[in-house]
Formats: C-alpha cells, sequence, structure tokens
C-alpha cells in the first residue's frame, strides 16, 4: 500500500456516505462497513493483505498507542477524523494478524426525541441525586441514549458533569453546565480509580462509561448515595437482569448489603434494543423501570423475580415491559412482528400483545 494515511482517509470518508455505523479492516476481505446491520464490502475495494491492515493501524496510532497494543495484543482508543466525525477503535491480533473495528460515533448529540425513545427519560435528566443504568447488548445504542440524557442536563441546569468513558466518544460542547470528560489510560488509570478521584471534583453528576468489575459498581453505588446522580451501562437484557448482574458481581456475604444501597439509590433502568424499521434504519424497543418503594422492597427483600410484574402493571406510571414496546412497534407498523419475535423476552406474552391490539 502505497500511502496508508491517504487509504484510510478514503475509507474513513466512504464509512461516513455510506451512513454506516462500523468499518472493518481484516486481512484477506475487503474493507467492510455495517448498514442496518448487514454487512457490505466497500465498492471496488479488493482484499487487503496483512500488511495492508498493518499499516493502515499503525496509521491510527501515535507511538504511544503503538507501543501499548503491540505490549498488551489489543487496544481501545478514540480517532478523529479531520472535523468530520470522531470514532471508537478497536485494534486486536487474530491468528497472528492485525485486525481493526472502527465505530462511527456522530459528531452531533441527538435528542431523546430524535432518538425515538420514550418521553419518560426526560425524567431522568431532572434527578439531582440517584442511580440510572442504560442497559442492553453491544452495539444497541446504549451511548447514544446516555449522551442525549448529558447532553440535555447540560442544556437546561447548571451543574458539574464529569464522565469517565473507555474512550471518550461523544464529545459535549458545555452550555450551562461544566464538562469534563476523562479517558481511561490517558486521563486516568482505571474506571475505579477515576470514579474514587471524582469524590475530591465536586461534581453533581457522574457519567460512567462501563461498569467492568465489583469496584467500579461498589464506588458508583456509593456516589449515588451520597448526593450525586450517576449515570452507567451494563451490557444486560433487562432491567431484572440487571439487578441479579450488579448484586451477583459480590461475594456471597456481601450481597445483602449491596442490595439494600442498590434499593435506595436506584432511580431507575433503561434497557433497549435496536429493531430493524420496516421502511429502514433501526428504532429502539425500550423497557423502562422508574424505582418505586414496590421495587425498592423487592431488591431489598431479593424478590427480583418480580420486578417485571411491577413493570407490567406500572404503566400509568411511565413503565413499560420490553414486549409492550416491541408489541406498540409493531401496532405502528414500525417493525415487522417476525423482527419484533426475534428480540421479544416472551414471545408468547409478545403474541398475546399484539393479537389483543
Amino acid at each position: 500500500m502505497t500511502d496508508p494515511a491517504k487509504k484510510l482517509q478514503e475509507f474513513l470518508q466512504m464509512t461516513i456516505d455510506s451512513n454506516a455505523s462500523d468499518l472493518h479492516l481484516s486481512p484477506g476481505h475487503p474493507p467492510i462497513v455495517r448498514i442496518a446491520r448487514a454487512l457490505v464490502p466497500l465498492p471496488k475495494r479488493g482484499a487487503l493483505s496483512a500488511q495492508d491492515v498493518q499499516d493502515l493501524a499503525f496509521a491510527l496510532m501515535s507511538e504511544e498507542l503503538k507501543e501499548r497494543f503491540l505490549q498488551e495484543k489489543d487496544v481501545d482508543f478514540s480517532y478523529r477524523f479531520e472535523d468530520k466525525a470522531r470514532f471508537r477503535v478497536n485494534i486486536f491480533y487474530q491468528k497472528g494478524d492485525i485486525s481493526v473495528a472502527l465505530r462511527l460515533v456522530p459528531s452531533e448529540i441527538r435528542t431523546v426525541e430524535e432518538l425515538n425513545l420514550p418521553p419518560i427519560l426526560h425524567q431522568f435528566a431532572t434527578l439531582k441525586q440517584g442511580f440510572v443504568l442504560i442497559t442492553g447488548p453491544s452495539s444497541h445504542g446504549k451511548s447514544t441514549t446516555l449522551a442525549a440524557l448529558i447532553d440535555e442536563i447540560n442544556h437546561t441546569r447548571s451543574s458539574h458533569i464529569i464522565t469517565i468513558e473507555d474512550p471518550i466518544e461523544y464529545v459535549f460542547t458545555p452550555d450551562q453546565a461544566i464538562i469534563d470528560q476523562r479517558e481511561v489510560y490517558q486521563d486516568a488509570l482505571s474506571f475505579s480509580r477515576a470514579l474514587r478521584a471524582t469524590f475530591r471534583q465536586d461534581p453533581d453528576v457522574i457519567m460512567v462509561g462501563e461498569m467492568r468489575d465489583p469496584e467500579t459498581i461498589s464506588t458508583a453505588i456509593t456516589a449515588a448515595e451520597t448526593g450525586h446522580l450517576v449515570f452507567a451501562t451494563l451490557h444486560t437484557n433487562s432491567a431484572a437482569q440487571t439487578i441479579h448482574r450488579i448484586v451477583d458481581s459480590f461475594p456471597a456475604e456481601q450481597q445483602t448489603q449491596i442490595r439494600a444501597q442498590l434499593s435506595t439509590s436506584l432511580s431507575g433502568i433503561v434497557a433497549q434494543r435496536l429493531v430493524p424499521r420496516i421502511k429502514g434504519g433501526l428504532i429502539p424497543a425500550v423497557e423502562v423501570l422508574l424505582a418505586n418503594p414496590a421495587v425498592s422492597n423487592l431488591i431489598r427483600e431479593n424478590k427480583v423475580h418480580e420486578v417485571s410484574f411491577v413493570i407490567d402493571t406500572s404503566a400509568e406510571k411511565g413503565m413499560v415491559s420490553l414486549d409492550r414496546a416491541l408489541a406498540d412497534l409493531v401496532r405502528k407498523r414500525e417493525v415487522t412482528l417476525e423482527n419484533a419475535f426475534i428480540y421479544a423476552s416472551d414471545p408468547g406474552s409478545l403474541r398475546k400483545l399484539v393479537g389483543h391490539s
């Protein structure tokens, strides 16, 4: 490859122009983009050799990142492409060769309405204290939803917001808020260390990009207990599973205490999926749990399996189950019933909800 930097710019521009979410560079394949979940080769581009991909990968990295990658065998970082876009980059070894995955991070932070999210989510941006979790599988819009809520706070009240991310994805432009964005490895040694440090930084709102270990989870809950509004993400599929995951990440002798802390600090859980839309693109199906005394009691008494019942019977308070959200999308002819079944937590329940519409 004659000029890897120039070729890289060409591929990134084509990714933006094709409205893709991801770009994959892998030996033996042409550059491939992901458009509405489908993998599509970039047109008129031949297969990349292992040397081609290595040259492109090294064109993305600073010397410091390159050194870390060669030592650790994979690396995460963000990459700004001119003034057009940012990419979240993961470079890794496979079968002795280098591959690259780039996720396009839109420069514009969209609102709750623009993202087709439930209006009840605005309630989380008005909180002064609490613990709000945005959950779902990888690549289902958690970071985008989180950014919408943080930016809403930024535009509506004077506050100090600290984000801890790996890597930084959306870049916020301060409005009414002071916003400090810390990138793990570049600005902090770890999520847990950066989160502990926030207690000395006078924050009102803390955003934790990912809770990867019990220490980070415990510190996040403590931060919510001590007067802060904490947002975080987890790779879980439902509100009930999220609570189980948090509690189960601790040794048995600590779980009673964690349940007690979570029961008083939790404000809400948003569990979302991005579902293929009939008219093209993707649309979110969102489960919403709002913590109330009934939910708090179930967490404290270790009856988390009953949380789904509370969600089902609290629609008038703004709660919604994933299956009900999917059924609503089917009724509005936004998604097909076949696609809704793929994402349903209980296909039988979904069939009943759609059948009774």
